[in-house]
């Protein structure tokens, strides 16, 4: 995507990571020479509840500083929330949707009723966080889809920068929680499905 400012929007639910999602992804970024913008939007959030994060990208200074409300990038990190919550509002012609979903990406283009000009793509980041971390946990693996799905980052340097954030995050947890985490980005990276 070569653009002169990239928006992303996450959706998720308070607990599943969309906030430090987007951190991650912004701070890798950021190690890039990017400028970057990662925020959330905070209301009386509680875990379970519809929560969005939000990315913004760019090779020059950012001087935008408002909710994003035409993605070019939307990810979704719990399905149950298409149909209570309108994941599609404004994403760009030749944008992209990603879904954390078993289905294909057909079926979810026909689910979301979403243009042709949009791409879709999928990815069981449940089941891969859940194989890997042991707990259903999307953020991680949806970092690994984003970089599969759009190319905006280097995959290896993506790996790289995460891995150093979650080491100081998880400092004295134990070795194996960023090992697993970074293990959920590489399944998801392979795994994430696109239309044919």
């Amino acid at each position: 995507m070569e653009k002169e400012i990239i928006e992303i929007r996450w959706h998720g639910r308070g607990g599943q990571g969309a906030k430090t999602a987007a951190l991650l992804f912004g701070e890798a970024a950021l190690e890039t020479g990017m400028y970057i913008q990662a925020f959330p939007e905070y209301g009386p959030e509680r875990t379970g509840a519809p929560v969005s994060s939000y990315n913004r990208l760019s090779k020059k200074p950012i001087r935008i500083h408002s909710g994003i409300e035409t993605p070019d990038i939307v990810l979704v990190l719990d399905p149950t929330l298409i149909g209570k919550v309108d994941v599609t509002a404004g994403l760009k012609d030749h944008g992209v949707i990603i879904v954390n979903t078993k289905k294909s990406p057909s079926e979810m283009r026909k689910m979301l009723g979403v243009k042709d000009t949009i791409k879709v793509y999928t990815v069981d980041a449940y089941g891969i966080a859940l194989d890997t971390i042991g707990k259903a946990i999307p953020n991680t693996p949806m970092l690994g889809s984003l970089v599969k799905a759009t190319g905006i980052l280097n995959f290896d340097h993506l790996l790289e920068s995460v891995r150093k954030k979650l080491e100081v995050k998880f400092r004295g947890k134990g070795a194996d929680i960023v090992d697993k985490n970074i293990q959920a980005i590489k399944k998801a990276y392979e795994e994430t499905k696109g239309e044919e």
